[in-house]
């Protein structure tokens, strides 16, 4: 067995709101490699980018990543990757997987290690920071996490949701959507249908919960920018604008 993990992105290019999202063009380099140069910067294993089309593959390739091509009609990033680890490790000598979204070109790279270091014994494990501006209290679009804490750094999750959660005095913590996995939990949580509560909130980790799934949670001080509409993209520009390559580049 090998105890490096993989970092597999998953990416492809049917966004509804972001037509060709993965290829965007933010500080002169398509945003999937963006993102590949983050993962690379973390120094933690082998990245593998899980594309749904081969013009995804070539660009990764082009900029000297590794790339696998996955079934276009699969449901989702956890399908894709899934697919993926078994194309490229059949023999399952990775037992760690990070499933980090090809749309956070800003992430911190040291926030993959952080999800790493979470996982433990756990089936899964997650990020969150707290909310900090009162406007993404009662946005249904940041998704919220309710943590148990065990140290004032990490814990476990309870529930996720789009609404305004828990109730009282206290903070609330926004999820930030990068996974690490066990690998057998990986393989059992693709095998499942979707779940009650996933399908009612339009979360998939909630099918996890559902199943039983213990996931570790780490809370961190920093939130990448994700990149869902050309507002999203104009902002990561801004940021990104002069930020180098991975170490050796």
């Amino acid at each position: 067995m090998n105890d490096q993990p993989v970092i597999l992105i998953p990416a492809r290019l049917a966004s509804t709101r972001l037509p060709r999202k993965p290829l965007a063009d933010i500080a002169g380099l398509p945003m999937i490699v963006q993102v590949w140069h983050r993962a690379m910067e973390a120094d933690c294993g082998r990245v593998v980018v899980a594309a749904a089309e081969t013009e995804i593959v070539d660009a990764v390739i082009s900029a000297g990543g590794e790339a696998v091509l996955t079934d276009p009609d699969l449901p989702s990033g956890s399908d894709r990757i899934h697919q993926a680890l078994e194309l490229i490790d059949a023999d399952g000598a990775h037992r760690r997987i990070v499933n980090l979204q090809g749309d956070l070109p800003t992430l911190d790279p040291s926030l993959i290690q952080r999800v790493l270091d979470v996982l433990g014994d756990n089936d899964m494990s997650t990020l969150v920071a707290e909310i900090v501006e009162a406007g993404e209290r009662d946005d249904p679009n940041v998704v919220k996490a309710i943590v148990s804490l065990q140290t004032a750094t990490s814990g476990h999750a309870l529930y996720f949701t789009r609404a305004t959660a828990p109730t009282g005095d206290g903070p609330l913590y926004h999820h930030i959507g990068i996974y690490a996995y066990q690998r057998a939990a990986l393989a059992d949580f693709v095998s499942r249908p979707p779940s009650v509560l996933e399908q009612r909130e339009r979360l998939e980790q909630l099918r996890a919960l559902e199943a039983g799934m213990r996931i570790g949670v780490a809370c961190v001080d920093t939130v990448p920018v994700g990149v869902d509409t050309p507002q999203d993209l104009e902002l990561a520009n801004r940021i990104m604008t002069g930020h180098s390559g991975p170490k050796g580049s």
